[in-house]
């Protein structure tokens, strides 16, 4: 349970967490599963060719992976969280507005994995299969908490769920942008990043607007039932 919600309690769990041999191995292996996982897909053939490059034995690679390439999706998406929150740390969000937040932690995010933008797409092939929907909604999720807690989030409401949906929402389709995108310097996606985020604020906007018509609906549905039921 992450119970700090700055930048900096991430950070410092993060680095809290005991580095056991089974982590050290997994880590060699996800050093260099990417180029592969971008020629094989994110499959047992690039997990083993991963391993054959490493020179781990079979049983140090059981070890750090049970599951084989399955295991790597956490891993990897763990090294991009970290990468993301340390970029986050640099920047000045304070000074920020809250779109503005968003928005800089999901390109950095994206910014992150560009290295590994193949293979971040064959993870994301892999995880489309319905047996696996539970797994890429939890790593989704675990991005986007992270990404509220960074920014400061403290709501702890109906609020905390419906902003990590909509953020997940967001994060999704970016990601399916981004792979398609070849233009320079991925400004496509960034348009559509601020696109996507300008919804959400209007959506937020229009909910603002209906909660007194809401009030007032409850009012006279009271006032109603007082006339109907004496009470």
């Amino acid at each position: 349970m992450l119970e700090r919600v700055d930048g900096g309690g991430l950070q410092a769990y993060f680095s809290s967490m005991t580095v056991t041999p089974s982590a050290r191995f997994r880590a060699r292996i996800l050093d260099v599963f990417p180029a592969h996982a971008a020629e094989q897909g994110w499959t047992d053939a690039a997990f083993k060719a991963a391993v054959a490059e490493t020179g781990l034995s079979e049983g140090e690679a059981a070890l750090a992976c049970p599951r084989g390439a399955v295991d790597l999706f956490d891993a990897f998406a763990e090294r991009a969280d970290r990468a993301m929150l340390d970029r986050l740390d640099e920047l000045d969000l304070d000074a920020m507005k809250i779109r503005q937040k968003v928005r800089a932690a999901v390109q950095v995010r994206l910014e992150a994995q560009a290295p590994y933008k193949q293979a971040a797409r064959a993870m994301t092939r892999a995880l489309s299969r319905p047996d696996r929907a539970p797994e890429a909604t939890r790593l989704l999720w675990r991005t986007a908490d992270r990404i509220w807690r960074a920014l400061g989030d403290k709501s702890t409401d109906g609020n905390f769920y419906s902003k990590r949906a909509i953020l997940s929402g967001v994060l999704a389709s970016t990601y399916v942008r981004w792979f398609s995108d070849e233009s320079e310097d991925h400004e496509a996606t960034w348009a559509f990043l601020d696109a996507r985020i300008e919804n959400v604020m209007q959506f937020e906007k229009f909910k603002a607007q209906l909660k007194p018509v809401g009030e007032a609906a409850q009012s006279a549905l009271g006032i109603a039932a007082r006339f109907r039921y004496g009470r």
